[in-house]
């Protein structure tokens, strides 16, 4: 499949959470949904960006939105990491193990670690210092790691109203500018 584009219909898909089996991409759909995609749960930045959305995720709900945040993780790696922080979320993380959900969405992976990386060390370094000021470390490498992080906010009928495909692990929108595109 090509890439998703604003205006496009999202893929029906099932899934599992870190809480529940079996669920079904559109019929999940409640007023705006964001699919959040990351890495997996042992990347600090990745880890750390689900500590942002978790930390502000109200405001999703006062826009009339929900998050599922996409990993490459599987259930036990996500709920012993959340279990080790006393962690609980307000929203649930897609378990993509095998990365199919990544492969139908057309989120491809860095070419190297370099390009992984980007240009831009500087908004690493300072994303990989918040996420260690806030008790984060690396933890167990799952899935591909060199895979790229997505986004993709769909209305309740299915249709992509944002489609954000990252050229590098910090290429994608802050929490901020999530909620002001909601």
């Amino acid at each position: 499949m090509a890439k998703l584009s604003v205006g496009e219909r999202l893929p029906n898909f099932t899934f599992d959470t870190h809480l529940r089996d079996k669920l079904d991409s559109l019929t999940v759909l409640s007023g705006k949904t964001v699919f959040w995609v990351l890495r997996y749960i042992g990347c600090t930045v990745c880890r750390y960006d689900v500590h942002l959305i978790a930390k502000r995720y109200e405001e999703f709900r006062e826009k009339g939105a929900q998050v599922f945040v996409v990993m490459q993780s599987d259930r036990e790696h996500v709920q012993n990491d959340l279990a080790k922080t006393e962690t609980v979320l307000p929203f649930e993380i897609i378990c993509d193990p095998d990365a199919k959900i990544y492969d139908l969405l057309s989120i491809e992976p860095a070419t190297d670690m370099q390009s992984l990386v980007g240009n831009d060390m500087d908004a690493l370094r300072e994303k990989g210092k918040n996420a260690a000021e806030c008790g984060f470390s690396h933890g167990d490498y799952e899935g591909n790691e060199q895979q790229l992080p997505a986004m993709f906010i769909v209305n309740q009928d299915g249709i992509v109203e944002y489609a954000h495909y990252a050229s590098s692990i910090v290429d994608m929108p802050s929490v901020s500018e999530v909620l002001s595109l909601l």
